[in-house]
């Protein structure tokens, strides 16, 4: 399902021809009673009869269609009429007008649900008896008529029900597809982010190393200029890959970029050699914490030394800069907010704050993976 709206499918059961049959198949009520009418009088008396039971049919019919079109108000009334009708048709059908009954009190079903239950009792208790309390009607108990009333009823009441659960369950599933889209955007956004700053920062770095190495060192100069198309390339390609959800970010990689990354910068790096410590389940989590702390050393922390620690539940990236290595603050910046969101999906928490009077830390923490040792925190790869 896209965001366009319900399926079509779903959109036909809640709304269509179903609901249509139904309210049309209620309509062999209306015959009925007119043939009852035709059996009980005759002459100016039949077409009196006749004539109550087609603006019988006529207001059941206009009622069907203002409640289909949310006209309450509207269908409250033609109920209403309807009820005063069955009561104008009874001198005419006797037993057989509460074939019309069964009408109106599908209407009040579905109308009034709080009174379905009165509504259907008093319905099917009238039809019963009043055929045989009325004794000019020569006429019993109206089982037919009564049996005709209480299941045509519930029959409506119980369909109308359905048909309402499945339009909350068309507009629930529009609203999934809408949420589903709105996160996809968000993710979309959150790793364009972390991809592009990573990246554009980078290329900032190396750029200005090469301006630096062209009056000393053209050959090195020219590596650094590679290095920047390489980066270019690199960025383009993520990019790529994080539109199509189909971006992996690796701790290992993101440590061997990151030292070269701090090493253009002219930090000296202290990095871990391994990730062994790690489990696997939280290497791409790391690699997307190591991305977005080294990249913000090196954007503000003016830092001359920069150290990552890794334990099997935590990585910490550590400077000594006067700037704001980790980020601004806790809410401050989209890169740590957006990180913030990554580490909460694993259940895990995030530190960032400066280090006494001088550097920065980024701690990010996640529970360990059940059966899998790990080392103390300080302990970890270095």
């Amino acid at each position: 399902m896209t965001d366009q709206g319900p399926e079509p499918g779903s959109h036909r059961w809640a709304y269509g021809w179903r609901r249509i049959m139904l309210a049309t198949g209620m309509l062999v009520y209306p015959a009925l009673t007119a043939l009852g009418v035709s059996h009980t009088v005759a002459g100016a008396w039949a077409v009196a009869g006749h004539a109550v039971v087609a603006a019988f049919t006529v207001c059941y019919a206009a009622g069907g269609i203002a409640f289909a079109r949310g006209r309450r108000r509207q269908a409250e009334l033609l109920t209403a009429g309807q009820a005063a009708l069955f009561v104008a048709a009874m001198p005419f059908a006797h037993a057989d007008a509460f074939f019309l009954g069964t009408g109106v009190v599908s209407f009040v079903a579905v109308l009034f649900p709080a009174r379905a239950t009165a509504a259907v009792a008093a319905g099917t208790v009238g039809a019963l008896l009043l055929p045989w309390a009325v004794r000019p009607w020569h006429a019993g108990p109206g089982w037919f008529q009564a049996l005709a009333l209480l299941f045509s009823t519930l029959t409506v009441r119980g369909f109308s029900e359905i048909a309402t659960t499945n339009q909350e369950l068309v507009a629930a599933r529009a609203e999934v597809a809408r949420l589903a889209s709105e996160a996809e955007r968000n993710r979309i956004a959150r790793d364009l982010h972390d991809l592009l700053g990573h990246s554009l920062t980078a290329i900032t770095v190396k750029s200005r190393l090469a301006q630096r190495l062209a009056a000393k060192d053209l050959a090195l100069a020219v590596e650094e200029m590679a290095a920047v198309e390489d980066l270019s390339r690199q960025a383009l390609a993520d990019v790529r890959a994080a539109v199509s959800g189909y971006r992996e970010v690796t701790l290992a990689a993101e440590l061997a970029r990151g030292r070269e990354l701090l090493r253009a910068a002219g930090v000296v790096a202290d990095l871990p050699g391994a990730t062994d410590a790690v489990a696997p389940a939280h290497r791409e989590l790391f690699g997307w914490v190591v991305r977005e702390g080294l990249t913000n050393v090196v954007r503000h922390a003016r830092a001359e030394r920069c150290a990552v620690l890794l334990t099997g539940t935590s990585v910490e990236i550590r400077d000594d800069g006067p700037g704001k290595g980790g980020g601004a603050g806790p809410g401050d910046g989209k890169g740590l907010a957006g990180l913030r969101e990554r580490v909460a999906a694993a259940d895990g928490s995030v530190e960032a704050g400066p280090l006494g009077q001088r550097g920065w830390r980024l701690r990010v923490t996640v529970p360990a993976v059940p059966g899998r040792p790990h080392a103390p925190a300080g302990e970890g790869s270095r």
